[in-house]
Formats: structure tokens, sequence, C-alpha cells
């Protein structure tokens, strides 16, 4: 109140009180974005909008990416034609959402999302209890529109056309100066959207910048309003963070911050147990890697990775209650799953690959007769058996088990039948070692195991045996 007052009699204005209604402009020399780096959809949805009349521009994340000279992966248009107009002008064009009308126009697989400017939103807006906006398919300026983006540096528009940026927030000088900042009043953004606080988190552990204080400060306070956000949404920017391609600094960043309860139950005591924090780091490390090579990456196996300890120790329960290995097994993923789906709202299909992952865990031990072959012909088998491997290297199990696997895996015929025939001798009679259950200790010594958790690719696989396909 006093700041207010000081600044009022001396007629001053912090950054976020500035008019923004007049943006800097800044042309292709000032800039430097390369425009090879845009999508070619992108600049015909751009073209195809102006042509018609209408103001169209490259908008938020992707001129942040061009900036920074990093080709995007997403191109988002704003535009001041309503999302019918839009609509009308292509011939694969669907309006969608409820929070705030969009439109997703479609080239063969490439999707591009179109948004009208919005405008300041309404007092009347429908809102929860806690604030946080229900609906708003308010239209305005593209003034209006900046002041309603989250963050300065995703509040630049580009025109294609004219190769020019126009910045009303001062994200060109965040960028340069590598600062996270929120426009507006943090509380009051965050109360209106609490992913906004997921979406700090993600882009501050993406891009490696520091978090304006006053943008951090409110979070932790605000943190639980985490839980007031339906599953689905939670679920959706959970899937950005861990496949951001710093799943591990995302991670770290959460618990930082204060947004991980409720998110992902129990992972402080998972990153606190030595085992755990290897298994989970190894994990995400082995996601990163494949992200970065530009290699795709399986969420099933990333949440089954993260979530594992979970039911392990759920396993480990059930079985000392009386219950046998595998039906025991199925219990546990149970209980996880349905724990999980009330909070991640997990997709059938990444639920259905984790309890595959799962399942096939106590199968790895059977080595003798026709079962290593059966369990090799499975669907999901190399994810099994790239999840077996981060057990090994966590030191979880033994690893020769991994090294048997990977032997056999990588063996011709013959090569196969002597493995079989070592494990099913007694381990005094010189034939292969069979260590079971968890042990502390150990790594993969795995020779070939070039895709394993320790090898030269990563746990998650190559992606040419059936995990990511």
């Amino acid at each position: 109140m006093i700041k207010k007052l000081i600044r009022k009699i001396l007629g001053t204005k912090s950054k976020a009180e500035r008019d923004t209604s007049a943006p800097v402009v800044l042309g292709p020399d000032a800039h430097g974005i390369d425009p090879r780096l845009l999508s070619n959809n992108a600049v015909r949805v751009t073209s195809t909008l102006q042509e018609a009349g209408f103001e169209a521009f490259v908008v938020g994340g992707a001129v942040r990416d061009l900036l920074l000279g990093v080709k995007p992966k997403d191109f988002d248009i704003a535009t001041n034609a309503t999302p019918e107009q839009v609509r009308k002008l292509f011939r694969r064009a669907f309006i969608i959402g409820k929070r705030f009308q969009i439109v997703h126009v479609m080239f063969g697989q490439d999707l591009l999302e179109v948004t009208t400017f919005r405008g300041t939103s309404s007092d009347n807006a429908p809102k929860d209890e806690h604030g946080r906006v229900l609906r708003d398919n308010t239209f305005g300026s593209q003034a209006e529109d900046a002041a309603r983006r989250d963050f300065t540096i995703n509040a630049m528009y580009y025109n294609p056309a004219n190769q020019q940026v126009l910045d009303y927030h001062g994200g060109i000088a965040d960028i340069r100066a590598k600062m996270l900042r929120i426009i507006g009043q943090p509380e009051t953004r965050y109360r209106e959207d609490p992913v906004r606080m997921l979406r700090v988190v993600r882009f501050a552990a993406k891009l490696k910048f520091d978090i304006e204080p006053h943008t951090g400060a409110p979070i932790k306070v605000m943190a639980p309003l985490i839980n007031n956000v339906p599953a689905a949404r939670i679920f959706d920017e959970m899937l950005k963070l861990l496949m951001s391609g710093h799943a591990l600094a995302c991670l770290q960043q959460l618990r930082t911050q204060g947004l991980h309860h409720g998110l992902l139950p129990l992972l402080d005591v998972v990153l606190e147990q030595p085992l755990g924090a290897k298994f989970v780091t190894l994990a995400l490390d082995s996601t990163d890697a494949r992200i970065h090579a530009g290699k795709t990456a399986s969420p099933g196996f990333l949440f089954a990775s993260l979530l594992w300890h979970q039911v392990l120790e759920k396993w480990e329960a059930y079985r000392a209650s009386g219950e046998q290995t595998i039906p025991a097994l199925h219990l546990a993923a149970d209980d996880v799953l349905e724990s999980q789906t009330e909070k991640l709202a997990l997709q059938r299909k990444i639920g259905s690959d984790m309890r595959d992952i799962w399942a096939m865990q106590p199968r790895f031990e059977r080595r003798v007769g026709k079962a290593p072959y059966k369990l090799l012909e499975h669907l999901r088998f190399r994810a099994g058996y790239d999840f077996l491997l981060l057990r090994c290297a966590s030191g979880e199990i033994d690893a020769e088990i991994g090294e048997w696997w990977t032997a056999f895996y990588e063996g011709d015929e013959a090569e196969r039948e002597q493995l079989i025939t070592a494990a099913s001798q007694p381990a005094s009679s010189g034939g292969a070692k069979r260590k079971r259950g968890p042990r502390r200790g150990g790594r993969n010594r795995s020779g070939k195991g070039g895709e394993g958790a320790e090898g030269g690719s990563n746990a998650v696989g190559d992606g040419s045996h059936g995990e990511h396909d």
C-alpha cells in the first residue's frame, strides 16, 4: 500500500504497471530470427488469414524458440479472426475447447493451433471457489491478448510476411537476461490458472532460466491450488514436463517449489532412498538422453519407472501376507494405478503399457525350458528388458540376471540353448548363478547391452523393438 501511494504521488510506475498498449517493434536485424526455422504450414496459415483481411502472427513458445535459435516443435498462430471465421478458411479445421475456444488446423499429420486474440478477463467469467477461471471466451485486441499470456518470453508475436517481432512486455530483454517473469501480479495469475505454477518449473528447467523473485515467491504458499485443477490437465502438463528433455531437473524444481505433493505421491520417499533415487535418476536421465538425440520416448515406460518403487513396496507387502508372486504383483499394480488415476488421469494405453512392463519382471527370473523364448515373443519385451536393466543398474537385483538376458537376447539359437542349459544347472555344478529378489549394490555389466541403462544409448530403448511403436 505504501509503495503504491508513493508511486501515485510521484507519478512513477512499476514495470508491471507501465503502459503496454504499444509494442516494441523489432526488424530482422534486431531480433536475428532465421526464417528457415519456420514451418511452411505456419507461414501458410498466417498468409491465408492475412490474405482474407485478418491479422495473423506466429506467437508464444514458437517465437521464444526462434529467438533462441531453436527450431520449434509446435507453431501456434494468433489472429483477430474469430474461431468460426478461421474454420471457414481451411479445409481441415476444427473448433475445440470449453475454457477458451481454439481452432485446430490440420495439414496431413501436422497440427497447428489457431487462437483468437483474447480480451481482458471479465469479472463475470465463471470461476470456482478458489478463483480459477472455468470459462472465458472474451475476444479482444492484440495488446489485451499479450497481457493475458503467462510469461513475458511467451508474449511476443512474429509476422512471417515482414519478419517483424512485436514485444509488449520486454520478452526479448528477459530472454537475453535468461529470466522467467510472469505478466501481471503473480498471485492473481496463479489463482486464475494454478497450472501456471507447473509451467514456471518446466520453462525454468528446460531453458535454464532463473525465476524472477516476485514470480517465484508465492508458489510454495499457493501450491495446494494445484489440487483444484482437473486431473486431465495435470496429466497433460506433467507429460510435457517429463518429456521436455529436462525431466530430472523439472522434478528437482517441483520439489524445490513444493509442487510435487499430490502429483507423484511418495516421490519424496523414493528419492530419499539410495536405491529409489538411483533408479529414478537413471530412468529420467535415459529419457532425457533420448529426447536430446531426437528419438521418441515412451510415456508408459517413464511412468512405470517413476512409480515402480511404490509397486515394489506393495508387492513385497502382499507377498509377506501370503499372496503368490504373480497375483501379488497384479494387486500392487492395481493399488498404485488406482491411486494415481485420481491425481493424473493416466490414459488407458499408458496404464496398460505400465502393467505389461511390471508384469514381465518376475518372468525374467524363469530362465529354463521354453519360458525365455515365450517372453522374447512378448509384444512389449524390449520395454520390459530395458526396465530389467534399470533394476540391475540401480542395484535392486543382481546384475547377472541382466547379463544373462542380454546374452540371450543377442545370441543365436545355439548360444541361447547353452544359456538355458547353464541356467538349469545348480550353481554348485558350475552353471550360471540364479540370483533372485532385491539386493543392494551391483551394476549392469552387460557387454553388448548398449541400449540398457548403462549402455551407449539408454534404458528406454531405441524404438525398434516395440516399446515405442
